[in-house]
């Protein structure tokens, strides 16, 4: 993936994830296509910083039934990357 700003779609910004950036962990979630190569060189030009290791995740689409139809539907499923970086780097995400 050539295009960086197309490979981190965006900041994961939960409980979870917060209490991860305390520890130099930062949660993105990525394009369906990225690697883990694309997303370290995409964190390294974005930010600034040299990611020490990169995890992905993918969440597959779970399936509920829907409360307004009563039919079943399906929540999306997304691709996240844990970005973990070495002691006193840090991502901005304001």
């Amino acid at each position: 993936m050539r295009d960086l700003s197309a490979t981190l779609l965006a900041p994961r910004v939960t409980e979870k994830a917060m209490r991860g950036s305390e520890k130099n962990v930062y949660v993105f979630e990525v394009a369906p296509k990225a690697d883990k190569r694309a997303v370290k060189e995409a964190v390294n030009r974005l930010f600034g910083v040299i990611p020490v290791k990169v995890n992905i995740v993918n969440k597959t689409p779970r399936q509920y039934k829907s409360r307004a139809r009563g039919r079943m539907a399906l929540e999306h499923g997304m691709k996240k990357a844990y970005v973990y970086l070495k002691e006193g780097d840090s991502i901005s995400l304001v």
